[in-house]
């Protein structure tokens, strides 16, 4: 073991974690969904936004009680990882309750949403408003791509799926994300705390370095 191992090893920096900033992306979704799609009254608004958070907070206070317990860290990650499947599923009854599509990983509109990278509100906002302009056949501002205009109540294309089951897909996306990323996070932690135990072995290993340059 290295005598110079130190007793508080660098913790914190979540915010680089991959993970974090999916999550994070996942939240602020989540936030304006359910302004726009939820009931102000309902519960299940009120439980998302709540999860989502959960998930959020909890990924960055396990990383900063990293420094003096692993054990808490591996805790708090777990509940992460709980609190965004809970999250994963109301989006899942979302969808299922009100008839909507759930899509598969490779729905088309899918695999373009994963070539954008968003990494902001902002951007996952733009991509729906393409997508719709697509299935429509308009652009941004409600023209069809052909020049013509299209009319209040006409539809250029059948089938042509609504903001709420964009938006929900796109969520749920990041949540499958942010879910594999977290199982890996969890299997590392896990992989390092049944390798190098927590902070009382670090402590005694750090005593019995400094034991050993005294002598």
């Amino acid at each position: 073991m290295d005598k110079h191992e130190s007793l508080i090893p660098l913790h914190g920096g979540y915010r680089k974690l991959k993970s974090f900033q999916v999550a994070q992306l996942a939240y602020d979704v989540t936030v304006r969904f359910c302004e726009r799609y939820i009931d102000y009254k309902s519960r299940t608004r009120d439980q998302m936004v709540q999860a989502a958070r959960s998930g959020v907070q909890n990924i960055a206070e396990g990383s900063q009680a990293s420094g003096t317990s692993k054990k808490t860290e591996l805790k708090l990650t777990n509940v992460a990882r709980a609190s965004l499947e809970e999250l994963r599923l109301d989006y899942e009854d979302f969808l299922r309750q009100r008839g909507l599509a759930l899509y598969s990983p490779n729905h088309p509109a899918l695999v373009r949403f994963k070539a954008k990278r968003c990494a902001t509100l902002e951007q996952v906002r733009a991509w729906a408003e393409e997508e719709r302009g697509t299935r429509t056949g308009t652009d941004k501002h409600g023209r069809a791509r052909t020049g013509k205009t299209v009319k209040a109540g006409e539809s250029p294309c059948e089938s042509v799926p609504g903001s709420a089951e964009l938006v929900a897909n796109a969520a749920l996306s990041l949540l499958n994300l942010a879910c594999y990323l977290l199982d890996r996070q969890i299997a590392a932690q896990a992989a390092a705390f049944e390798k190098e135990g927590g902070f009382t072995e670090r402590l005694y290993r750090v005593r019995q370095a400094r034991r050993g340059i005294n002598h």
